[in-house]
């Protein structure tokens, strides 16, 4: 018998916002959510804003140039909120 383990990827897919909170898609199929009162920038945003992203740091993070707000993947991961 043989495990089969597919390798994570962890580089972004797509992101998006609600009201109340942050989806990120990654390539390897997982979603992370978390609240938008983790990230006083994205919560205080207009949808616009919000809706403004890039992919950054070589797929691993997430940049919002209107807003000056810079997330990884592996902070959203590991479920840490932004520093006040």
């Amino acid at each position: 018998m043989s495990i089969l383990a597919t390798a994570a990827d962890e580089r972004v897919r797509d992101v998006r916002c609600d009201d109340e909170r942050l989806v990120v898609e990654l390539m390897d199929g997982r979603s992370i959510a978390a609240p938008l009162a983790w990230y006083p920038r994205l919560l205080k945003a207009t949808p616009a804003q919000r809706a403004h992203w890039e992919v950054a740091g070589g797929g691993y993070g997430i940049h919002w140039p209107d807003l000056d707000e810079d997330l990884s993947t592996e902070g959203l991961l590991r479920g840490a909120p932004a520093a006040r």
